[in-house]
């Protein structure tokens, strides 16, 4: 966790991210809190029911007190109209950047205009606003998940069969990379395996009991994909229920691919309870929130380009650059898949064998 020392040298102009300076940047009031000479940032955590953001709010802390930034913090709870309201309190705060993952990814423009106009830098995690501007998207590429989901479904299944996809908000972007890109990766790799999409809104309830339906409905399905851990818990519960929660080995198993890399997801695969998923950088989307609001405080700007982070700086439209984390395949063995390689779920690089 711990960020490179800021080098006073110029960066290279194939280089995306200008290091943060230890020779620049001023500490002047304008810029800090009022109890003390760090600056005073505003972190919205937009919900605490799933163990994917309970990691993040762990890790959050825990970076601004590495990047010398002092924290506020509210919860959204998956509502828009809350993260508008904590947007105010931040503001009357006197915040200097603030930090959000908005949910429903359209409805947030009147919040990032509004502080636009007040000179206040937001930096958007694991979501990017349909419209407006921010300094900086950080998540992971989303498109990926959905393709690296399908090739590992495939493969497993030889390319045929039925498999369920538990799709999350299609408010999302996130919901719709992930939904489109597996489905456009079905349609021209594996054509004979159908896909039943269900929408679910990232409740794991719903997922559950859609799952339930498609599965009574279609008892040869062999594929689940989740788009996230939210449906984790039910999606076991059902699979036990119809006693198709069995290993590998069995020819009962039903092969499940998530995403998000929680230790349960990454204890469940050793098991052989579910087979793969995409690990979602929940430590590295925290650190590089607040670097990059501490690099909007101190006038620092980006190209897009190689980070020295083993990541990728993309411009995704005019005006607005998105930071693309490294976010792997982890299955058991570690194996390549549709030409996609993985790591192996007890590999030491993922965050989620640091928790639980």
């Amino acid at each position: 966790m711990r960020l490179r020392t800021a080098l006073c040298s110029a960066v290279s102009a194939l280089s995306a991210l200008a290091l943060v300076s230890a020779c620049g940047g001023s500490s002047g009031s304008s810029t800090t809190s009022a109890a003390s000479d760090k600056p005073l940032v505003g972190v919205d955590y937009p919900r605490s029911d799933t163990d994917f953001w309970n990691s993040y709010i762990k890790y959050t802390p825990q970076s601004a007190k590495q990047l010398g930034l002092d924290l506020k913090t509210t919860n959204s709870q998956n509502d828009v109209a809350k993260l508008t309201a904590n947007a105010q309190t931040f503001i009357s705060q006197g915040v200097k950047g603030v930090a959000m993952a908005p949910q429903d990814t359209a409805a947030i423009a009147p919040t990032l205009a509004q502080m636009e106009a007040k000179k206040i830098p937001v930096v958007t995690v694991d979501t990017r606003p349909d419209t407006g501007k921010v300094y900086m998207v950080v998540r992971a590429d989303n498109r990926a998940y959905g393709e690296k989901a399908c090739q590992f479904l495939g493969t497993k299944l030889d390319g045929k069969g039925k498999v369920v996809m538990l799709q999350g908000g299609l408010d999302s972007i996130n919901g719709r990379d992930r939904t489109e890109a597996f489905n456009e990766c079905m349609k021209a790799n594996y054509p004979k395996i159908k896909v039943f999409g269900e929408a679910t809104n990232w409740d794991g309830a719903v997922a559950a009991q859609k799952l339930q339906t498609d599965l009574t409905a279609h008892p040869d399905i062999k594929g689940v994909y989740m788009q996230s851990s939210f449906a984790l818990s039910g999606t076991l519960q059902v699979l036990k229920q119809k006693g198709l929660l069995v290993g590998p080995e069995n020819k009962k198993h039903v092969f499940v691919v998530s995403n998000d890399g929680i230790p349960e997801e990454l204890k469940n695969i050793a098991a052989g309870k579910i087979d793969a998923t995409v690990s979602q950088p929940a430590d590295l989307y925290a650190k590089y929130a607040l670097y990059y609001l501490k690099a909007a405080i101190d006038g620092k700007t980006f190209k897009p380009g190689k980070t020295d982070h083993d990541s990728t700086i993309v411009q995704v439209r005019d005006g607005l650059l998105e930071d693309q984390l490294s976010a792997p395949l982890v299955t058991v063995d570690g194996g390549t898949y549709g030409g996609v390689p993985s790591l192996k779920s007890d590999d030491k690089s993922l965050w989620g064998n640091h928790l639980g």
